[in-house]
């Protein structure tokens, strides 16, 4: 079977956009390539060219999940500007925004894929996902030298954000979560009136905005 995925062409992306639909409602736990080209008006041959393998496709449409999350990520470094209460306050209401549930289901799942199958498909992803987001974190904070310590706030942040967001996913209890948050803001001294904040409007997935 060819491993290698032909460059990208109208045709590809088109059913790219089709199939990161399909899994944002199905998951990627039990792709089949059958139901899936059937759903989105392919076959599993044409598949297999446009994406070498299905672990290719399976590796594409992650590509396609991070840029969602990388979107959020540029306009979340306007929108919290220079300030890490105000980075994790916008950064909660996205995550906590009904309209991107699914996408972060999804990232859920690579995320834990990604430990449990080192070497497949998901190979990578969750390490990206810290980097991605240390990285934005920690853009909130000028000015700070290099070093363990400058990380330590952005990491703590965003260890608390991601068991939060895994709760919000088990539970669908927004408002018990959010005050968690906003607690933890409060405890740590970084914000004390990020619950009366206008929520951020920001895109979801596949370009829709959401707020919390």
């Amino acid at each position: 079977m060819n491993q290698t995925a032909p460059p990208s062409s109208p045709r590809r992306e088109e059913l790219l956009e089709r199939a990161y639909l399909y899994a944002l409602e199905h998951g990627l736990a039990d792709l089949s390539l059958r139901p899936l080209a059937a759903a989105i008006g392919s076959s599993p041959r044409v598949l297999l060219f446009l994406f070498g393998s299905k672990d290719g496709l399976i590796r594409a449409l992650l590509d396609r999940a991070r840029a969602d999350e990388l979107n959020f990520l540029a306009q979340a470094r306007v929108v919290g500007q220079a300030d890490l209460a105000a980075m994790v306050d916008v950064t909660w209401q996205w995550l906590a925004a009904e309209p991107v549930r699914p996408l972060l289901t999804l990232w859920a799942e690579a995320y834990a894929r990604s430990l449990a199958e080192p070497a497949g498909p998901w190979s990578g992803f969750a390490r990206q996902t810290v980097e991605d987001w240390l990285a934005l974190l920690a853009a909130a904070q000028p000015g700070r030298s290099g070093g363990p310590g400058t990380t330590a706030e952005p990491t703590l942040a965003l260890a608390v954000l991601r068991g939060a967001l895994l709760d919000l996913l088990a539970t669908g209890n927004t408002d018990r979560v959010t005050t968690a948050i906003h607690l933890y803001l409060r405890l740590t001294s970084v914000n004390g009136t990020t619950s009366d904040a206008a929520p951020a409007t920001l895109p979801g997935p596949t370009g829709e905005s959401g707020t919390a």
